[in-house]
């Protein structure tokens, strides 16, 4: 009996495992989305990286470089709805670059960087519209 209860018990949590991948797949190509031509025919191309976090109301953050005399496109999301991610990006010193907060929340931000700086962008949840899930996130430049 006590194996039964121990199998069901490995399969309950290699499935738990299995749904956040695929859910987090699903999500990545959303974001990926962002990145592809859109209305305005802009065409981003991605800088390599997938950033991924499964969130629990937390936050995650990324250390990159954005480098000077390049136009961005930061992309996120955490479901089907547009909304569900915020992403801050922050210098070095913790000084607020840019926040999607203030945006509704919105899934994509494009902008120029004059400057070569370093960066840190966290990714979290709007616990009001969604509690706990996996958030990506991807940097595009303009192609």
């Amino acid at each position: 009996m006590k194996k039964i209860l121990l199998i069901g018990l490995i399969f309950s949590v290699l499935g738990a495992f299995t749904a956040k991948a695929q859910d987090c797949d699903s999500i990545y190509r959303i974001v990926e989305s962002y990145l592809v031509k859109n209305d305005e025919g802009r065409v981003f191309v991605s800088d390599g990286q997938v950033y991924t976090a499964f969130l629990d109301n937390e936050r995650a953050e990324f250390s990159t470089t954005l480098y000077g005399g390049s136009v961005y496109r930061i992309a996120a999301s955490a479901g089907t709805e547009d909304d569900y991610a915020i992403f801050t990006i922050k210098d070095m010193e913790d000084n607020v670059l840019f926040t999607n907060k203030d945006q509704l929340n919105s899934p994509y931000w494009d902008f120029k960087v004059e400057n070569t700086i370093p960066v840190k962008v966290q990714t979290e949840l709007d616990t009001n519209k969604k509690i706990t899930g996996c958030v990506v996130m991807m940097i595009g430049f303009l192609k």
